[in-house]
């Protein structure tokens, strides 16, 4: 398919056309004055001859007239109807029989032939500049509407295009919002499991904290319970060990003779008294037990690692308090943890 033509190809493609018909008009035309002229003063009275050449002229005028007219139709993209063409083909035969009219009167056929050129050219020439002029009407109309359509065409492909950019764009910004709530999301989920596992870690801690001091709790509870058990056990046993040894002194007192009661009683009173203090020094804790000195206790607690012996057991081997052994511990846990860096927890 050939390429269509530009626009200034048509122009000039018309304007050649314009001038070429404009020519051949002219020449036609002045070469009908010269030839009708003659005819038209033999057939004139002497008195009007001078009006000869109006004659040819007034037909050259309505072949002008006919030819300027139907190319401004033309190019318009119209058509004339039925009477401009009547008028173009009368006016034609017209300068046809007026210039071969002189050469047919003398029976002369090659002037009919040579004077026949002119019109004839003429006449063809209008009817083919016509025929010109409305194929490039039509085709300039069609070269405008594939223009339009491919106008139309371009316009409809930027549009899409833009669209489809801005599309890219809003899909573009909404991955980007998407990926930035997906990423807060994520942070809000790490930052409150962290919350969770620190609140568990410290509830663990707390827990633990509690368990150890209620076992401790416990323990001191099971010591005191059992050291009470074991001085009621020892107070009953001295309990019946005196009356045991009461028994026995008073059927021995029996058994003897009115002679020694008197000493013997002295003496059961003295067993007695004896018995009793023993058993006295039981149930008040008199056992004989010396009490370490201080900066030897604190040595001793220190030298046992964490668990390895009781808070009652060191108390028992150093002679102090339960509450002062727990308070070295304390001391011992706090020194250890500044050492290490880390916190502390309370020892009861």
């Amino acid at each position: 398919m050939s390429e269509p033509l530009a626009p200034a190809q048509i122009q000039s493609a018309e304007k050649t056309l314009a001038a070429g018909t404009w020519a051949i008009t002219a020449g036609a035309v002045l070469f009908s004055v010269l030839t009708v002229t003659p005819l038209v003063e033999r057939v004139t009275p002497d008195d009007w001859e001078w009006t000869a050449p109006i004659l040819p002229l007034v037909v050259d005028a309505a072949v002008v007239i006919v030819v300027r007219l139907d190319a401004t139709v033309a190019r318009l993209g119209g058509s004339s109807g039925r009477w401009p063409a009547v008028l173009r083909w009368m006016t034609g035969l017209m300068t046809l029989l007026l210039n071969i009219g002189d050469s047919a009167l003398k029976g002369d056929l090659v002037g009919v032939a040579v004077h026949s050129v002119a019109p004839l050219l003429l006449i063809v020439t209008a009817e083919a500049g016509l025929a010109y002029r409305r194929a490039i009407g039509r085709a300039v109309e069609r070269i405008e509407r594939s223009r339009a359509a491919e106008q139309t065409e371009r316009e409809r492909r930027e549009r899409e295009s833009r669209e489809h950019e801005r599309l890219e764009r809003e899909r573009a910004e909404q991955s980007a919002r998407e990926h930035a709530e997906r990423l807060e999301r994520a942070r809000a989920e790490r930052e409150a499991a962290e919350r969770s596992a620190e609140r568990e870690h410290t509830a663990r801690l707390e827990r633990e904290r509690l368990d150890r001091e209620a076992e401790m709790r416990r323990e001191q509870r099971e010591y005191e319970e059992r050291v009470r058990r074991e001085d009621q056990q020892r107070a009953d046993a001295l309990r019946r060990e005196q009356q045991e040894q009461a028994e026995r002194s008073r059927r021995e007192r029996q058994a003897l003779e009115p002679v020694s009661a008197a000493s013997g009683a002295s003496g059961e009173q003295v067993a007695v008294n004896t018995v009793a203090g023993t058993v006295n020094g039981a149930v008040n804790g008199a056992t004989p037990f010396t009490k370490m000195p201080e900066h030897e206790a604190r040595s001793y607690v220190r030298s046992f690692r964490e668990g390895q012996r009781s808070v009652r057991q060191l108390a028992e081997d150093t002679g102090w308090s339960v509450g002062w052994v727990s308070a070295r511990l304390q001391e011992v846990r706090e020194q250890q943890a500044a050492d290490a860096g880390e916190p502390v927890e309370a020892v009861v």
